[in-house]
């Protein structure tokens, strides 16, 4: 290095911010564009092999054209009866619809309730609106509302549709600004550093930027496939992790160029001596997605690749755009709080020096507490419920479509508008029918006829030899009761000899896709923790220190799903979660939450290399407390930013992966992985060298080389 000439090592630098200016400027639109090619159209995330996947297929062949039905319902004030001429008058006022934009064909006659309180009518809208959805429902509603004497809103998932799009409104913009506050604020507390802070977060915009970029041109050949979900979790995602490198690096630079006076000589040493740490935490998280394409959802195996992309960026920005940075800024990254020779040895760091001297003192009995509180939480864990969240939790604020339903159900049966749909062969047509008119929980069932609508009073309508029934359940389409009759429903039809009978439609997808989330979390957890398990051997060259981290990890996910429960259930009213809460989860906080091992144990080993097993701990504890504290604190701000959108599956992933990131920084990166290994002692490194080398040091020989 001391023989290159001047003008070389600062070339590579200069391109380097030269290729990632340009990155950024031409790449970074596209973090706001991604939306373009994002679509939250339920039906295309179904499970792939499950039987109302099937019939989502199969019922196309009855319908005139595709629709999505948008339930229209009236009420008197007070609850007074609906008149004769009242219901005559909403008939006209749907009626009017048909023909206007978005409807694809007449609206059904306004119908009156048995309680005689209320009417609903449904109205078919087109699928693929899009922006335009919004616009289309208050022209519904507007005609509705003409209908003296009643008041009138609207349910079904048309609504749905549209209250999630307001719930994903500029959530390029909001989820991303709110994001780049916390962590901008977070950084300038920690560090006091004016510059340092800046960099970084330019370092995961370009990061960001460029994932967009290449998610963008994936989604848009259909290669991936992204939703609104999956596009916020990108988002947060590059931005938590990019910054967690981001410091690692920034403190080792630090360390090194307050040991020397050579920046470019410390920039190349703080890569040299961070990237196989960042690397194999990239590797970690980018690979634990990646195993969600096991999955049987599609949109869990929607966010493995996109994820993964993300990941692959933030390490590259990490490697190449902030080293280049670092060493065009030298100390002055750092102003006012510049590097002092002090700062490369163990003095600057006196409440982890504290933290280490309680370890040493007593390691057993840290070890042994702290366990046991995490055992305590994770008792918790089963009482947390994954059977998927009721309409009316969907959304954390109030919802317009959520108290139409609500209203729909107070007066006509719980499945109102959303039946069960049952394809069958047309020769058995009457032997299914009566199977599900028998069925408990059904309320009536009728077969699609051809005008196109159930009961319609004319021929039933025959595709291909097959004939479809919809039947309306008594409870409440996104309730267990009705998932419990969609079980038993499928049971009678499938018992009717040759009618070969499926069964689909709302409360059968939710049963479905309940039940797949259910398999996937037995086939790709054991996946996720064997790829960590692997990365972690490879990267510490042993067997127990890896298997250790990956139980004190998984122990620290089960405390968190235990904490979770009490306060989801307790605290904050939700029923339970969405059936992919623990799965997102698990791989997000186990994938993420062993980078901080990572970035501790890697330089455990560095240190027990010159110092021995019990030094190397205390000091490798010592050097990086600070830094993996703050990339603890600033993950947990940055996915906590996913609460500004007001869906509660996100909500839920916000606390369990925030909370969950704090208590593996806290607890057992800080207090319980280091004192397992103390008390281990050298055998915590076996099979490596290292064991062989503390023995050596033990009897008063001198360590191999």
């Amino acid at each position: 290095m001391k023989h290159t000439p001047r003008w070389a090592r600062w070339l590579v630098p200069v391109v380097l911010l030269v290729i990632w200016l340009g990155i950024g400027g031409t790449l970074g639109p596209y973090a706001g564009k991604l939306g373009e090619v994002a679509t939250n159209d339920q039906a295309a995330f179904l499970p792939r092999s499950a039987e109302s996947t099937k019939v989502v297929e199969a019922r196309r062949d009855f319908e005139r054209s595709e629709s999505v039905p948008a339930i229209v319902i009236w009420q008197a004030p007070g609850g007074g009866p609906v008149t004769d001429a009242q219901q005559q008058e909403a008939g006209r006022a749907v009626a009017a619809l048909a023909g206007r934009q978005g409807v694809v064909s007449a609206p059904s006659p306004a119908l009156r309730s048995d309680d005689g309180r209320a009417l609903q009518a449904v109205v078919p809208l087109a699928p693929d609106l899009g922006d335009e959805l919004p616009a289309v429902l208050d022209d519904v509603r507007a005609a509705a509302r003409t209908v003296p004497g009643l008041s009138a809103s609207i349910a079904g998932p048309a609504a749905t549709q549209a209250d999630l799009a307001d719930a994903f409104a500029g959530i390029d913009g909001l989820l991303l600004g709110v994001a780049l506050g916390a962590v901008l604020l977070i950084l300038l507390l920690v560090y006091r550093s004016l510059l340092l802070p800046i960099v970084i977060i330019i370092s995961a915009v370009f990061a960001l930027g460029l994932a967009c970029a290449v998610v963008y041109a994936l989604a848009d050949h259909g290669v991936v496939r992204v939703d609104g979900q999956v596009q916020g979790i990108l988002s947060i995602l590059v931005i938590g992790a990019a910054t967690d490198y981001a410091l690692l690096l920034a403190a080792r630079f630090r360390e090194e160029l307050a040991a020397r006076d050579d920046r470019v000589a410390a920039a190349v040493a703080s890569v040299r001596r961070s990237a196989g740490a960042i690397t194999a935490s990239g590797a970690t998280v980018a690979l634990g997605l990646l195993a969600l394409l096991a999955s049987d959802l599609t949109n869990n195996r929607a966010l493995g690749p996109v994820g993964a992309i993300g990941i692959v960026c933030a390490v590259l920005s990490t490697l190449t755009f902030l080293p280049a940075a670092l060493v065009l800024l030298g100390r002055a990254a750092f102003w006012p709080a510049t590097p002092k020779p002090a700062d490369a040895t163990t003095e600057g760091h006196r409440l982890w020096r504290r933290v280490a001297g309680l370890i040493d003192r007593a390691p057993r009995r840290v070890w042994v507490s702290t366990t046991l509180l995490l055992v305590v939480l994770a008792a918790f864990a089963p009482t947390l419920t994954s059977r998927g969240v009721p309409l009316d939790e969907i959304f954390v604020k109030d919802a317009p479509s959520v108290a139409a339903q609500e209203a729909l159900g107070r007066h006509f049966p719980g499945g109102s508008g959303q039946p069960a749909v049952i394809i069958a062969d047309a020769a058995k047509a009457e032997e299914v029918e009566a199977a599900a008119r028998a069925t408990d929980g059904v309320a009536s069932a009728a077969p699609v006829t051809a005008p196109g609508r159930p009961g319609g009073g004319g021929e039933p309508l025959v595709v291909d030899g097959r004939i479809r029934i919809d039947a309306t359940l008594t409870a409440a389409a996104d309730s267990d009761a009705a998932k419990n009759t969609v079980a038993e429903l499928r049971g009678r039809v499938h018992a009717v000899p040759g009618a070969d009978a499926l069964v689909g439609g709302y409360t059968a997808q939710q049963y479905d896709t309940e039940r797949t989330a259910a398999r996937d979390r037995t086939v790709i957890v054991p996946v996720v923790l064997a790829i960590i398990l692997l990365i972690l051997v490879l990267l510490l060259r042993s067997v127990l220190v890896p298997v250790l981290l990956v139980a004190t990890v998984a122990l620290n996910f089960m405390a968190t799903l235990g904490v979770s429960a009490l306060v989801f259930q307790h605290l904050l009213g939700f029923s339970g979660t969405d059936a992919s809460v623990p799965l997102y989860g698990f791989v997000f906080l186990v994938a993420l939450g062993v980078d901080y091992n990572i970035f501790l144990m890697s330089r455990v080993r560095e240190e027990t290399l010159t110092h021995g097993v019990r030094e190397g701990v205390l000091r490798g504890l010592t050097t990086t407390g600070g830094v993996i504290t703050s990339a603890g604190v600033v993950l947990a701000a940055t996915f906590a930013a996913l609460m500004v959108i007001p869906l509660a599956f996100l909500f839920q992933i916000a606390f369990i992966v925030a909370f969950g990131v704090l208590l593996d920084t806290l607890v057992v990166r800080s207090l319980l992985v280091p004192a397992l290994v103390i008390d281990i002692g050298p055998r915590s490194w076996w099979p490596s060298a290292l064991a062989r080398e503390e023995r050596h040091k033990t009897v008063g020989e001198a360590p191999r080389t």
